[in-house]
């Protein structure tokens, strides 16, 4: 249970090799401290103790803002986490993960799998194996090889049943490399758990570097996009760019393709830039009678020019007539060609209103859409 889960994260460090005027835990990432991304992956999880720097007391409780403990770090890794441990006895605390404050990418699955285990074993902690060949060496030389055979790479959180390892920590004197070691030397079986390559710890220049397109790459965005168009006299409508011969035509400033006006309007919306009367406001009499597919390369363009890429889009056009079912394959085509994506990204489906509303009397035709970018 979440009440009785703590997380202790050690971010007493200096951090020198990652170079800047602040600790590596301080510095910008995103638009942010690297603590404040690491917090935030742990929100909902259960207590959070943060261990710090004496001297960066003050600037921890303007990020923390009454969400987290503040525990003074000690001389040393160990004596922090003990310090954080010791500020938990006698609670109702079961279990603790110790996650290092510079490795802010940890995903909620991992943090999931490491508590998951707990339920059968008194530790557990990710960890990669390791799949590169290990040479040791001397003087920029290879001296010699190492088997790689049942080595992993060590990650964070690592957790633990709380009495067992609060009672490890008092009894361990010695440094040690991680609460892992700490478990070992007193005797506790630790598990591992699959372990992600994007669960960097922050170490040098490159791995902020790394970490920022990462975080890029996590920049996900919905738009929803809804067009009605009503009927008018003629003989065919335009949907998905392709004529269809009807009785009736859509009524419209241009060529009153409401579907393709619904995906375009979805596109905006994910890039948070309106709707097509922004773009092509209907007063202007250039676009009088224009083809819609000028509206939506002009959407596709902007996806490209803001850094995003499709993911895939899904339509749905809502009439009783035309049937669309002949038609969707074509429509899918044509979608994708504007999109300069592949049709398996893209979904055109049709349903009716059962007879209801002006789309059930045949009055006009409705379409919704949806449209997913994604960071490129």
């Amino acid at each position: 249970m979440p009440g009785q889960t703590a997380i202790i994260i050690v971010a007493a460090g200096r951090g020198t090799r990652a170079g800047g005027d602040l600790p590596k835990q301080w510095q910008g990432l995103a638009g942010k401290p690297v603590l404040a991304h690491t917090l935030a992956a742990f929100a909902g999880f259960g207590r959070v103790v943060l261990v710090l720097h004496p001297d960066d007391m003050l600037r921890g409780l303007a990020l923390i803002a009454g969400g987290a403990t503040l525990i003074a770090g000690g001389e040393t890794r160990n004596k922090s986490v003990q310090n954080a441990l010791e500020s938990l006895a006698g609670s109702c605390i079961s279990r603790v993960l110790i996650h290092d404050g510079a490795r802010p990418l940890v995903s909620p699955a991992l943090i999931g799998r490491v508590l998951a285990a707990l339920d059968q074993h008194p530790g557990a902690a990710p960890a990669l194996p390791v799949t590169d060949a290990l040479w040791t060496g001397r003087d920029a030389r290879v001296t010699g090889i190492q088997p790689r055979d049942g080595l992993y790479r060590a990650q964070t959180p690592q957790g633990f049943r709380f009495p067992a390892i609060l009672d490890a920590h008092r009894a361990h004197q010695a440094e040690a490399a991680d609460d892992v070691e700490v478990a070992r030397v007193a005797g506790l079986d630790v598990a591992i758990v699959e372990g992600e390559e994007e669960n960097i710890k922050l170490t040098y220049p490159d791995d902020f570097a790394r970490a920022e397109r990462i975080l890029t790459h996590m920049d996900v965005r919905l738009g929803n996009g809804y067009d009605v168009h009503a009927f008018t006299e003629g003989d065919h409508v335009t949907l998905c760019g392709l004529r269809i011969a009807h009785d009736k035509a859509l009524l419209g400033h241009s060529d009153a393709d409401v579907a393709m006006h619904a995906l375009t309007d979805a596109i905006y919306g994910a890039l948070a830039e309106g709707d097509i009367g922004r773009h092509f406001p209907p007063s202007d009499p250039q676009w009088k009678g224009a083809a819609s597919a000028i509206f939506l390369t002009h959407a596709a363009r902007r996806i490209t020019e803001r850094g995003f890429r499709l993911s895939n889009a899904d339509v749905t056009i809502v009439c009783e007539r035309p049937k669309i079912g002949p038609h969707a394959a074509a429509m899918q085509a044509e979608l994708a060609r504007i999109l300069s994506t592949t049709v398996d990204r893209i979904s055109v489906k049709a349903t009716t209103s059962e007879r209801l509303g002006f789309t059930g009397r045949e009055e006009g035709i409705a379409a919704i859409a949806t449209a997913t970018l994604v960071k490129a």
